[in-house]
């Protein structure tokens, strides 16, 4: 390693473990000086797991854990909330529903007992449902009407398929719909428990005294799943060498998004893929970036990124430009894509990206929240423990070489999904030459 990449060991707080008896895992991490604390309730059961006909229900329920509890209405748990200056929330992603919580230290422990009674005693007012089943049909028709949310929709449909992991955690509009307060007492009753549930706090805290209180509050905590949910094997994009039109008549401007098959979190080459992603797209100094907004002025905009999953993930390049030069912004794309995957970085362009991705890491655990959501994305991909200390080490021991290696073995080649958001009628004569085109109306993605 050269001079210049030398970098101080990262030292974290000490992470104890302790499990309760009813299964719930305990992280603790005393970090001061600052009196705050961030806790983090993690439990495996979202949006891939969503039965046929309720798409967007964890992250419903999730979201109205905070909409009435114990018999306290939800401006009466705002108030104590907001009383103390904590937040409290829940929220799903594709693998899990989250309760989140930050407040002073001093008040950890009511704040952790207003987190149980949202999560035991959940009371899904029918008033609630209603006003959330009205704001999540706005969003879902506010994401109808954007077309880079569009475009995002319509890509992970392509991609995904009929796969779980192509369920959108938001749902859709006649699944949102369908919810009723049963479907939300049922998911609740069958999908959160302790057994899968991992709670992760970070903070001025005494680890004994905290043990007692979670062990208090959650101990009787009882249901759920007893094992972990599987999730079954992708086999790739969907509409594999196709391209799909989102039809925006109005439109004079493309959103594109080019996808393919990526890798799985914690996959052994995602220290190479990480860099060498880096300087194909990942930053403002990236090779896309130069060829698309410097050098052609295409678009203001374009990145290349790695959405890494448990059991699978994907590649995708987005960008966006007029409707006459959607051409020369996918011919632009692929070449850069294509001349990436057949030699790499140079070792000047992996030097520096290491220098830079090294430089931010830090900042990226320098809150209790950030750190406890490193902490749980550790635990929950099954990463080894020394994943967040030795990023940088890494990172920095990434070669050219190697990070060459990574592009060959996983950028596409011809195996890629396109699509763009825009006018139909003068785009399908335009990109027929990359695929088999296909038209769709943006409320068959709804």
């Amino acid at each position: 390693m050269s001079a210049a990449l030398e970098l101080r060991p990262l030292q974290l707080p000490p992470h104890e473990k302790r499990k309760l008896r009813n299964g719930l895992q305990l992280h603790l991490v005393p970090r001061g000086p600052l009196p705050l604390v961030a806790v983090r309730l993690v439990m495996r059961g979202g949006s891939v797991w969503d039965p046929i006909g309720r798409a967007g229900i964890a992250n419903f329920a999730a979201r109205l854990l905070r909409r009435g509890a114990g018999g306290r209405t939800a401006d009466e748990l705002s108030e104590a909330i907001d009383f103390v200056g904590a937040a409290l929330g829940g929220y799903a992603n594709e693998e899990n529903v989250v309760l989140s919580l930050s407040c002073p230290s001093k008040h950890l422990e009511p704040m952790l007992e207003l987190m149980g009674v949202l999560l035991l005693e959940p009371d899904f007012p029918e008033s609630e449902l209603e006003l959330a089943r009205r704001r999540t049909l706005a969003q879902l028709q506010n994401e109808l009407d954007d077309p880079g949310a569009l475009a995002e929709r319509a890509w992970a449909r392509a991609m995904w398929g009929d796969h779980p992991y192509g369920h959108e955690t938001l749902g859709q509009k006649s699944s949102v719909e369908a919810l009723s307060r049963a479907d939300l007492v049922n998911f609740h009753r069958t999908r959160l428990g302790p057994v899968l549930a991992h709670l992760y706090v970070v903070g001025d805290i005494n680890v004994d005294r905290i043990t007692t209180v979670a062990d208090r509050i959650f101990g009787q905590w009882t249901g759920g799943p007893q094992l972990a949910p599987r999730v079954p094997d992708w086999a790739g994009p969907e509409r594999m060498g196709e391209v799909i039109i989102v039809d925006k008549p109005e439109q004079t401007q493309v959103q594109m998004r080019i996808g393919a098959a990526g890798v799985k979190r914690g996959h052994t080459d995602h220290f190479p893929l990480t860099v060498m992603n880096a300087v194909l797209g990942g930053g403002f100094t990236s090779r896309l970036i130069r060829e698309i907004r410097v050098k052609r002025g295409l678009s203001y905009g374009a990145s290349s990124s790695f959405d890494m999953m448990s059991n699978a993930g994907t590649f995708m390049v987005g960008s966006f430009t007029k409707t006459e030069n959607i051409n020369t912004l996918i011919d632009v794309a692929l070449a850069e894509v294509k001349k990436m995957r057949a030699k790499g970085p140079t070792s000047l362009e992996a030097n520096t990206m290491k220098r830079y991705i090294s430089g931010l890491y830090p900042a990226r655990l320098e809150t209790n929240e950030a750190l406890a959501g490193s902490i749980a994305d550790v635990q929950h991909y099954g990463l080894p423990d020394d994943w967040i200390t030795r990023y940088r080490d890494r990172i920095n021991a990434v070669t050219a070489k190697e990070a060459a290696r990574a592009a060959a073995s996983h950028l596409f080649d011809k195996e890629r999904v396109i699509v763009l958001v825009g006018n139909a009628q003068q785009l399908t004569p335009k990109v027929a030459k990359y695929g088999r085109v296909s038209v769709v109306k943006p409320d068959e993605l709804g």
